[in-house]
């Protein structure tokens, strides 16, 4: 038997049946009923799960009254799981979703778990950290270090198979024409293969590295003795294509960014000393550092004059 239609979302009940029968019925019939609580607008299903927290907290574990809200509160704040999705969703392909929704929502089963609804926090800040770990723990097991085609990622299956089953036959690890002849390939498909393979693990920066000897080594790390971009080049790649530009503008479009970017001046007293308002100033100034930005990014062009 269901309620009359509410008269809004968060008077609707809830989608996960209420028991019919004995205690448990009693226990839980004061709790608003949610007919669909995926279709919850946010906003409700955060007054709502405030409810159902409050009253999960005060119920045993294994119960059905237990199970029942739990259940209510997975499929009510399930847009969190879509939402956190949307982040890594570019990561992974299409048939790959499905899957990372549902790891997702093992973060979220855990954030309800361990939510305490007596330190007044919102569900939410607790519960997305939750999610977005379970979901990068699982890119982190399962995806590749280096993107690869398709093609090659079953590529490397087969040639681990293969070269379990020739080691055991040969007594001896396989060559690459032994891989060949063994997956009918040509031998720079499978030399493709063994590279492609380097790019499902990554080593760590922060593995000690080995002397020449093959030693342990006294703790460097790879990350030690890896060169670093300077930050300033990039910088001086900037100046030296600015300067042709700056050759190329009047003196008192000069002058202007002197003031404002050598001097530090406010535009107020640029205005006051080229005699000129401070909205013009704004004006010139954003005009003068547009043209010269796209000027950088393209051919220059004649400045124009202020």
């Amino acid at each position: 038997m269901h309620a009359p239609a509410p008269s809004s979302t968060a008077e609707t009940v809830a989608a996960v049946p209420l028991p019919r029968r004995g205690a448990a019925a009693a226990r839980i019939a004061d709790l608003p009923r949610i007919e669909e609580p995926r279709e919850v607008a946010p906003a409700d299903a955060r007054e709502l799960s405030r409810v159902f927290f409050e009253r999960l907290s005060r119920l045993a574990e294994g119960t059905p009254e237990h199970q029942y809200v739990r259940n209510a509160l997975i499929e009510m704040n399930a847009s969190l799981v879509q939402y956190a999705v949307r982040r890594f969703r570019i990561r992974g392909d299409a048939g790959d979703i499905e899957d990372i929704v549902q790891v997702g929502t093992i973060g979220l089963i855990k954030a309800i778990d361990r939510f305490d609804p007596a330190r007044e926090t919102e569900f939410a800040t607790l519960a997305m950290p939750y999610i977005t770990g379970e979901i990068k723990r699982h890119f982190r097991d399962t995806s590749w270090a280096v993107r690869v085609p398709r093609r090659l990622q079953e590529l490397r299956i087969d040639i681990a198979r293969a070269k379990e089953e020739l080691t055991t036959t040969l007594d001896r690890a396989p060559t690459v024409a032994d891989l060949a002849e063994h997956l009918s390939l040509s031998e720079d498909e499978v030399v493709e293969g063994l590279v492609a393979a380097n790019g499902h693990t990554s080593g760590s920066l922060d593995a000690p590295q080995p002397e020449h000897g093959g030693d342990a080594g006294d703790g460097h790390t790879l990350a030690d003795v890896m060169g670093a971009e300077e930050p300033a080049l990039e910088r001086v790649e900037d100046i030296q294509t600015l300067a042709p530009l700056l050759e190329q503008l009047s003196g008192r479009e000069r002058r202007m960014l002197q003031m404002r970017f050598g001097e530090e001046l406010t535009q107020a007293q640029i205005g006051e000393a080229l005699g000129i308002s401070q909205m013009q100033v704004s004006r010139l100034l954003s005009r003068l550092l547009a043209h010269l930005r796209s000027s950088m990014l393209d051919d220059p062009e004649p400045a124009q004059q202020a």
